[in-house]
């Protein structure tokens, strides 16, 4: 990403055009490169944004800040690409895409901060470890049939009211990790409140560091959030800390982007989601993983809001052949009260087999196997068609399946191996776990 040569100078220009969301600059072409910050400063007020594109007579900048102060002539000020400076004073705070407290005052920044670039690229792929030990969830159902390793990448596809961003809250409060980053991209403002307000345990607020950028703000900012978290995480990765990056949701960061680039004239394809789309979240997404030799590891979930609950749609298509698994929340499940809805059948850990025991896959083929044969015969039992006797693995198959359904509703009692002993006397017949008799959480709608 190109950079203004030098500190030592302020460059200046002026305001030609005006759009919704946008502006073009004059008398800057030569000095100024794509990703440079710009300054207008206002009365009372500064406002932002960031070099799109540039051309021979002038540049054009997307805006963080609205535009309708803005007035032609207006002098804008060019400064170097954009950096923060994260930190332990970070930790329990709620940051905005600026890189200071959301509402609030700038941090007073310690002396010996660490300055970091926003746009930085992944780490080499040869240089990486490979992924770590499985992580205690808090829940059974990914403490088993969708583990999750140290260094992985998931998705949580989901589509609207069926509860994603609780199943997301209660990870953060359960996995394992030594510090926390939640970047919450395009919510609404009310649910930023309630996560930061009542999700958040006062044990978790110690670790965590909460980025956000909520839906009435521009998508230069909503870019530029998204960007400040992942930046965040890396810091606390290249400080030996293990940190769990949770994103919430990647779709509001590809309508972002779709918005900003339709603006710079990129031409649109499948659903007007332009072909750059696809880089975009890529780059995000290589940035977490695994790190190097000395250094700690990034394991990453990231929310889809699935349009209509259609997985084939063009960011769930995307994203879900860059990551390492993907979590499918399904409505029907949702709407028979059963918390959190995954359809296990239709989600995958691409960290198995290699992450079990070959006898933990045993007991997780088998698991699957019942739910499949159980399913299949279901559309019979509705319709009070099948009859008991004649085929004696679908009976076991019915006979099983209250109790298995409710093992994806348990919360994990001691962790890993007590959630696979849990599973394996299940499978063998016994009673289902005890937490699955108490009312199930309710689905945030």
């Amino acid at each position: 990403m190109a950079s203004l040569p030098s500190r030592l100078f302020t460059l200046w220009g002026t305001v030609t055009d005006v759009a919704p969301g946008m502006i073009k600059v004059a008398g800057v072409s030569e000095l100024a490169g794509v990703g440079n910050e710009i300054l207008i400063r206002k009365p009372g007020e500064i406002l932002r944004g960031e070099i799109l594109s540039v051309s021979g007579e002038s540049v054009t900048a997307l805006l963080f800040s609205p535009c309708d102060t803005i007035r032609i002539g207006d002098t804008v000020e060019i400064e170097p690409e954009a950096r923060i400076e994260p930190g332990d004073h970070w930790l329990g705070q709620v940051i905005d895409y600026r890189g200071e407290i959301a509402g609030g005052e700038p941090f007073v920044t310690p002396i010996r901060s660490s300055s970091r670039r926003l746009n930085a690229p992944a780490l080499p792929p040869h240089a990486r470890r490979r992924l770590g030990p499985r992580l205690a969830t808090g829940w059974m159902v990914t403490d088993t049939l969708l583990p999750i390793c140290r260094g992985q990448r998931l998705g949580l596809f989901a589509g609207s009211g069926i509860g994603k961003s609780t199943f997301l809250g209660s990870l953060a409060t359960g996995l394992q990790a030594d510090r926390v980053v939640i970047a919450l991209i395009g919510e609404r403002g009310g649910e930023v409140n309630e996560f930061v307000q009542h999700t958040m345990t006062p044990e978790m607020r110690t670790r965590t560091v909460v980025v956000t950028a909520i839906s009435s703000e521009s998508p230069g900012a909503k870019k530029r959030a998204a960007n400040c978290a992942i930046a965040t995480a890396e810091h606390f990765r290249d400080q030996g800390h293990n940190v769990l990056f949770l994103f919430d949701s990647i779709t509001r960061l590809a309508e972002a982007h779709r918005e900003t680039a339709l603006l710079a004239g990129e031409v649109p394809a499948l659903n007007a989601f332009p072909p750059s789309t696809v880089r975009v979240i890529s780059e995000l997404a290589e940035r977490t993983g695994p790190g190097t030799d000395g250094k700690g590891d990034i394991t990453a979930i990231f929310s889809v809001l699935v349009a209509g609950s259609d997985l084939d749609e063009p960011v769930a298509d995307m994203i879900r052949g860059m990551l390492d698994g993907h979590i499918i929340l399904s409505r029907p499940i949702s709407e028979r009260g059963r918390y959190p809805a995954i359809d296990v059948l239709r989600s995958v850990s691409r960290c198995l087999p290699k992450a079990a025991t070959p006898e933990e896959n045993d007991l997780l083929k088998e698991y699957r196997r019942m739910i499949a044969l159980y399913e299949e015969v279901a559309p019979m039992l509705r319709a009070n068609l099948y009859e008991f006797g004649k085929d004696l693995n679908s009976d076991r198959a019915i006979g099983l399946f209250p109790a298995l359904d409710a093992f994806v509703a348990t919360r994990s009692p001691g962790g890993i191996e007590m959630s696979f002993d849990l599973l394996r006397e299940m499978l063998a017949g016994g009673p289902a776990p005890a937490a699955a008799s108490t009312k199930p959480v309710p689905v945030k709608r």
